[in-house]
């Protein structure tokens, strides 16, 4: 009798951009690397994934200058990109040492990524985010009281931002790493425990997989089952009031409209918005009704 393997992280990723609609033939991708290990498996995987899904792929570090090994690791890492014929640029941010450091250079980091990707056309912008990661930030959240909205935390693909790995664990990403004996770095920062996510990660995550061994796919499965009613991805930029602030009922019927992707159909909702199902963006957008009829304080569900 045959054993049944657990899939690949290639299988695993390929899984997660297609039933997530993360991107498809010809778009462009661009791969955020910083030559850890997480990233570096992202960078091979999407690289291979190129044969089957027909994207195209670029890659780009960012050097924060915090440490003066971040140059060198960038530098390992395009030598990985450029053996699998993937160009890659990087950038070097300033950030100033201080308090909220790390948030600091999170945002700077980003801001590099996203004009990156503006220079380059590139349709979306790719993590090396896993399960044990997103685990990690629902608890985190859940430590400094966060609610609902803010437990639907890294979803596959929020806006420009997709993320390939998140249906796999840590252990996926080093097997897929010894299996195809790739290089990465470590960085020492990630066991410093002064920082709080390393303690979730080192004390209190091994300590929950004590008593219940499947917390990372429950902690995983609460995040999916917020985002789908209605408590990601649904800001109306701007435009309206946030969506945690909505009526139960406005609340209960864009989570239904989530659920359908039904890109015909539009909820009238109060002050004179309406939301509906974009399917390039794979997110609910709320736009400024063009009908003044229907700029009542009612929640309509308005079918195609």
């Amino acid at each position: 009798m045959s054993r049944s393997h657990p899939p690949t992280l290639l299988t695993l990723a390929a899984r997660t951009v297609r039933e997530g609609g993360l991107f498809g033939r010809g778009d462009l991708v661009l791969a955020a690397v910083s030559g850890g290990g997480d990233s570096m498996a992202l960078l091979h995987v999407l690289a291979l994934l190129r044969k089957t899904i027909g994207h195209e792929l670029v890659a780009h570090g960012v050097d924060h200058a915090l440490r003066l090994e971040a140059a060198s690791e960038i530098e390992l890492a395009a030598r990985v990109a450029h053996s699998l014929n993937v160009p890659m640029h990087h950038s070097r941010v300033e950030v100033a040492h201080g308090g909220n450091l790390q948030a600091r250079a999170r945002e700077a980091r980003w801001r590099a990524l996203r004009e990156e990707a503006t220079r380059v056309g590139a349709t979306v912008i790719a993590t090396g985010h896993h399960a044990d990661d997103r685990a990690e930030t629902v608890l985190l959240r859940l430590l400094r009281g966060a609610g609902p909205r803010g437990l639907a935390a890294m979803p596959p693909r929020a806006a420009d931002v997709v993320r390939p790995l998140l249906r796999a664990r840590r252990r996926d990403v080093l097997s897929h790493l010894v299996r195809h004996a790739l290089p990465y770095a470590s960085d020492p920062s990630n066991a410093n425990p002064r920082f709080l996510r390393v303690r979730v990660r080192h004390e209190l995550l091994p300590l929950l997989e004590s008593l219940s061994p499947g917390i990372v796919g429950h902690l995983n499965a609460l995040a999916d089952q917020l985002g789908e009613e209605g408590f990601s991805g649904l800001e109306p930029q701007g435009l309206g009031p946030r969506v945690d602030t909505l009526s139960r009922a406005a609340r209960e019927a864009l989570a239904r409209l989530r659920r359908s992707k039904s890109p015909k159909t539009r909820i009238s909702l109060p002050k004179g918005l309406v939301a509906h199902y974009d399917r390039g963006q794979l997110s609910i957008v709320i736009t400024p009704s063009l009908d003044a009829s229907r700029q009542s304080g009612r929640v309509r569900w308005m079918k195609p």
